[in-house]
């Protein structure tokens, strides 16, 4: 059997440490990874650059003029099926670098409105970019194909010569409204987006949870918004309203305890049963904070007892892995 996992769900509530965690996997020495972690070197997916990008559409349409189409505003989405609309970007996004799928066009943003339609449409939402006044599609992708461009390059550029003794890393947060009971319905949570997840992932994929608490989640969000530079992965901060509305609770700890199998999560998809191992990394008393400095200042406990807390996480994961 290989060494590392193929593909592992980094999940969490926004701000709970998983860019922190990240940015400390890709700090360590390639040979630890995998002795100590089970992790190769990492490809990274993320579903935020989507989020950022669904809410400049509707910037650039308000800015001519127009309604919004994913987001009334500062709230969260119009239509939360739209947690399944990131889930099937992240679908073609595996894909896409499995095959290594790369695209030549001088039209890249056309590109992504047609991607997040045809992802809307797997979730049953309308094809709400192609239903826009022509002119002001066209207005709309001009305004932002820069940025268009920068995501493709980006997605473009992790792309592997092989994928042995590679790790993909998928990164998303989900939750459901504060004050809701368990199980959470609809589309929220976990139970909603892991089952939209296509079985190429789910046939390889284990998850490493970082626990967090709903109020430290709000704690750190705060702490770590920067207003000048949304589009980042470390320093964006989520509004208020949507971390009340969608990520006020964490359905992780109700699906773990409901499981069919001890230290996985059980998840149902297109008549199928999977039981994907979970690693969970407590982090309800900051460990990851430090990781937002340079690496030079890094203190030295706190490195340790991040080593060994990720290390007891993974070491679950692969103990449950493929079996």
């Amino acid at each position: 059997m290989d060494q590392v996992f193929k593909t592992v769900l980094l999940v969490a509530l926004p701000a709970s440490g998983k860019s922190e965690v990240r940015n400390f996997m890709a700090n360590i020495d390639a040979k630890r990874l995998v002795d100590e972690f089970h992790i190769g070197e990492n490809l990274q997916l993320d579903d935020f650059p989507y989020v950022h990008f669904m809410r400049r559409i509707d910037e650039c349409l308000v800015e001519l003029g127009k309604e919004r189409i994913y987001y009334p505003g500062e709230e969260p989405f119009i239509d939360a099926r739209d947690w399944g609309t990131l889930i099937h970007l992240l679908n073609e996004d595996y894909k896409d670098m499995h095959t290594r799928a790369r695209l030549n066009s001088d039209h890249v943003a056309e590109h992504y409105f047609n991607r997040i339609d045809r992802a809307a449409e797997a979730v049953g939402l309308p094809p709400r970019n192609s239903l826009l006044d022509p002119a002001i599609r066209a207005k709309v992708a001009e305004m932002l194909e820069d940025e268009a461009r920068e995501m493709l390059k980006e997605k473009e550029s992790q792309y592997p010569d092989t994928f042995e003794g590679k790790t993909i890393v998928i990164e998303c947060a989900r939750g459901g409204p504060d004050g809701s009971s368990m199980p959470l319905t609809g589309s929220y949570g976990y139970q909603y987006s892991f089952p939209e997840f296509c079985p190429e992932i789910l046939e390889e994929a284990a998850i490493l949870y970082i626990w967090v608490t709903p109020e430290e989640s709000r704690r750190k969000n705060n702490d770590r918004a920067n207003p000048d530079d949304p589009g980042s992965n470390l320093f964006h901060g989520v509004p208020m309203a949507v971390m009340l509305g969608d990520y006020g609770v964490d359905d992780m700890q109700y699906l773990r305890e409901h499981s069919e199998v001890e230290n996985t999560i059980t998840v149902k998809s297109l008549g199928r049963t999977y039981h994907l191992p979970i690693g969970v990394f407590d982090n309800r008393v900051d460990k990851t904070t430090f990781l937002r400095q340079d690496k030079e200042k890094w203190d030295e406990a706190s490195v340790k007892e991040m080593t060994e807390s990720i290390k007891q996480a993974t070491d679950t994961m692969w103990s449950n892995y493929k079996k």
